[in-house]
């Protein structure tokens, strides 16, 4: 990495606008307009090898082996990244494949392209999760520990507020393709898959302009062994650091159950609730609008309580909603629900980031690979969580014992969050 200085507006500015820029995904793709569209274009069951699915389940196996995948591979890649100096080169790479994947979807039309479609999302997943764990370890090394909680909380805060406007313009599509000459809402979907495909790729151009420019190095075949080396030494630093182990093992637990709840929150409100499209677009929106407060107050109570105090405040917020879900059978007390999810959904994920970064090693500049165990970690959560689902949903043939499963991640997340002890360092520390 080349020098750079820290704390500079600029470039936190240019951070937080990839959030505004890869959210799009997130919150289009992942959570509003893609799984009603997969759910409503496909039959509730599906034969595969002899075997019926249901297509809910489908959906939460195709999430689950986007993550097995570049769990696999983000590890190699970011010790790499950190041998070659190519933190930018990975970002860049990965945002192309979730873009131009996400202007792919658009051929999806039903189950005649069902495996395109399938491929696509799972590629279009590759691509966003990939990119994060390049993009999270920019934050250690661009601010200074205290402004990790401020700093965290304002990437998440623009991809809110970005994916939110967005979505509102596919939202007017869909509800009145008329408007626009579109022949029904499923062709307005589609034109929406291309809209965030070419918001992600637009607006990260400005990321990619002001970020620290990489060091380059020549690629070499030096560069597999080191980044297994290199991932070697970062894992037994994990092993040997109780608190870093115990926090990892918390947000294992506790990330399987909000990431699942974020990929299958529409879904369920379609088939348990028969929510219409408009109100599952409403929920999305109240979930993005509330975790916008939520991220921002939960960061307040972190820096006034410590993260610790937070998060767990947070996860038995989140074991409530777990409850409640399984009790609920009209839309009135899911708006509710909704909301609840929004105020902590943004907190967990922005508190997370920044904690890990204070428990990281004073004066470390390789961080990537110690992200790299962060995002595996995550990756492996949406992986078990979205799995479990799937498996409990095929099962039971009832998502209501899905979610109660998830209830049981958030206590062991629980547990395991009052094992680690977080200190906050005095300001400066890491600059």
């Amino acid at each position: 990495m080349t020098s750079h200085k820290v704390n500079d507006k600029k470039v936190i500015n240019a951070w937080a606008i990839f959030d505004w820029a890869n959210s799009a995904y997130s919150l289009v793709i992942s959570t509003a307009i893609f799984p009603i569209y997969f759910i409503k274009n496909t039959p509730d069951i599906i034969n595969l090898g002899g075997w019926n699915f249901s297509n809910s389940a489908l959906y939460s196996f195709a999430v689950s082996i986007s993550y097995i995948i570049i769990a696999a591979l983000s590890p190699l890649l970011s010790g790499m990244a950190d041998y070659s100096g190519r933190r930018k080169f990975f970002l860049r790479m990965f945002t192309l494949i979730g873009s131009l994947a996400c202007i792919t979807l658009y051929f999806f039309k039903g189950v005649p392209q069902f495996w395109l479609g399938t491929s696509a999302f799972i590629l279009a997943t590759i691509g966003f999760s990939g990119s994060l764990v390049f993009y999270d370890s920019y934050l250690p090394l661009i601010v200074t520990e205290d402004r990790y909680n401020k700093v965290s909380a304002k990437g998440y805060t623009y991809g809110y507020i970005g994916s939110v406007l967005l979505l509102i313009a596919i939202l007017i599509m869909v509800q009145k393709p008329e408007w626009f000459g579109f022949s029904d809402a499923g062709y307005a979907s589609r034109i929406g898959f291309v809209m965030v495909g070419l918001w992600w790729l637009g607006f990260s151009q400005y990321t990619f302009k002001h970020l620290p420019k990489d060091a380059l190095s020549v690629f070499s075949r030096k560069m597999i062994k080191h980044g297994y080396n290199e991932l070697k030494v970062a894992f037994n630093n994990v092993k040997a650091n109780p608190n870093i182990l115990s926090f990892l093992l918390a947000f294992l637990f506790y990330s399987a159950g909000v990431q699942t709840v974020i990929y299958l929150a529409t879904v369920f409100a379609e088939k348990e609730l028969h929510f219409e499209t408009g109100e599952l677009i409403l929920i999305v929106l109240i979930l993005q609008l509330v975790a916008i407060g939520g991220a921002y107050l939960f960061s307040y109570i972190g820096n006034k309580k410590g993260n610790k105090f937070s998060i767990a405040l947070m996860i038995l917020i989140w074991i409530s909603i777990c409850i409640g879900a399984f009790f609920t059978y009209s839309k009135s007390p899911f708006y509710l629900l909704a909301i609840m999810v929004g105020t902590v959904m943004g907190g967990i994920q922005s508190l997370s980031r920044a904690t890990y970064s204070m428990l990281l090693p004073e004066k470390e500049k390789d961080t990537t690979s110690y992200f790299s165990f962060y995002d595996v970690t995550y990756k492996t959560a949406i992986v078990g969580g979205t799995f479990l689902f799937g498996i409990v949903d095929s099962i039971t043939k009832n998502m209501r014992y899905s979610v109660l499963a998830l209830g049981i991640c958030f206590l062991f997340g629980l547990y395991f969050i009052l094992k680690t002890t977080i200190q906050h360092r005095p300001a400066g520390t890491n600059s």
